[in-house]
C-alpha cells in the first residue's frame, strides 16, 4: 500500500512524506520538475543523467491503456458511430491528461527501483 500512496499522492518513494514534484502536474511552467532530493529523508531523486528516460515506457503503457479503454467503450456501448468520434475523444483525452500521465510515469518509474522504508 505504501507504493500506491507514494504514486497517487506523488510523495517520496522511500518515506512517503516529502514531495516529489516542485509543483502540481498542470502547472505547465514547472511540469515534471522534481526536487533534487527528498525534503524529508534526503533520497536523491536525480539518480543519474537520463534516469527518467525509462519512464517513457510507463507513459506509453498508460496511454495505450487509456486509448484502448476509450476505443473498446465506443465499440461495445455506442451504436452507429463515425470512426472520427473515438479519434476525437482519444485526441482530447491525450491532450487533457498528458501532463498528469507524464508526472505519473515519473513517479511510477522511481517507485519501481526504490525500496520503501515505511510500513503501512
Amino acid at each position: 500500500m505504501s507504493k500506491l500512496k507514494s504514486v497517487f499522492k506523488m510523495k517520496c518513494p522511500r518515506c512517503q512524506e516529502g514531495n516529489f514534484f516542485v509543483s502540481h502536474p498542470y502547472d505547465l511552467k514547472n511540469a515534471g520538475k522534481t526536487y533534487d532530493e527528498c525534503p524529508n529523508c534526503g533520497l536523491d531523486y536525480q539518480r543519474e543523467p537520463g534516469y527518467y528516460f525509462g519512464a517513457l515506457y510507463v507513459s506509453y503503457a498508460l496511454g495505450v491503456a487509456i486509448f484502448a479503454t476509450i476505443y473498446w467503450s465506443f465499440a461495445l456501448f455506442v451504436k452507429d458511430y463515425s470512426v472520427w468520434w473515438p479519434i476525437l475523444v482519444i485526441a482530447v483525452t491525450s491532450i487533457l491528461t498528458g501532463p498528469y500521465l507524464y508526472a505519473l510515469s515519473k513517479i511510477i518509474w522511481i517507485n519501481m527501483f526504490v525500496k520503501s522504508e515505511k510500513k503501512n
